[in-house]
C-alpha cells in the first residue's frame, strides 16, 4: 500500500459540493481544505478582475490515501465534475500519521 499526497484545486463555488461528495465515500478516511490562488497563463479562463490581480481564487483540498484508491479518486472526480475545471497532482508520501 503505496501512500500518496492527492491535491485537487477547484473554484470556491464548488467547495461545499466537493466536500459532501468526499464525505459521502467510503474510501475517503478525512482530508483537508484551505484557500489558495492560483496563478498562471490562462488569460482566457481568467474574468477581467482575475487578469488585473493576476490570480485567481481557489480551494485546494488535499487526502492521503494509498495510490490506487487516489487515482481511482481521480477517476470518478473527473467523472462527478466533468467541465469543473479541476486540477489535480499526486505526490508520494515518505510518512504521515498522527502524533
Amino acid at each position: 500500500m503505496e501512500p500518496a499526497l492527492l491535491t485537487v484545486l477547484a473554484d470556491p463555488d464548488l467547495e461545499e459540493r466537493i466536500v459532501d461528495w468526499l464525505l459521502a465515500r467510503d474510501d475517503v478516511p478525512g482530508f483537508t481544505t484551505f484557500p489558495a490562488w492560483g496563478h498562471g497563463t490562462a488569460q482566457a479562463r481568467l474574468s477581467l478582475a482575475e487578469q488585473v490581480a493576476g490570480r485567481r481564487a481557489r480551494v485546494a483540498f488535499q487526502l492521503v490515501l494509498p495510490l490506487d484508491t487516489a487515482r481511482a479518486l481521480v477517476a470518478a472526480l473527473a467523472a462527478d465534475f466533468s467541465g469543473a475545471q479541476l486540477y489535480h497532482w499526486l505526490q508520494p508520501v515518505l510518512a504521515s500519521g498522527s502524533l
